[in-house]
């Protein structure tokens, strides 16, 4: 009974791991373009955000949709902009 609820345990935490976020930077947060920056800078590329966020991997995350209205759930770059992971929901 213990073996299974190690290994259960050790299944979920590894499970988590791996669909963890980007680490996206060390700067420090003066380094940082504002939220509204970087908000203002990702719907000139044509994205509506439903929802921004700053993750604990150091980057701007947003959920929204590009300009062909699909999901998009993309994390940025704070310091240069620079999409560091794009995933797309055909």
């Amino acid at each position: 009974m213990k073996t299974i609820l190690l290994t259960s345990v050790l299944a979920l935490t590894f499970t988590g791991a791996a669909v963890a976020g980007p680490k996206c930077t060390d700067e420090d947060r003066s380094m940082w373009m504002s939220q509204d920056q970087m908000k203002k800078q990702i719907e000139d590329q044509g994205y509506r955000i439903k929802k921004f966020k700053e993750t604990s991997g150091s980057c701007y995350e947003i959920y929204g949709y590009d300009n062909r209205d699909r999901r998009v759930e993309i994390y940025f770059h704070p310091v240069t902009g620079e999409a560091v992971k794009v995933e797309v929901d055909d």
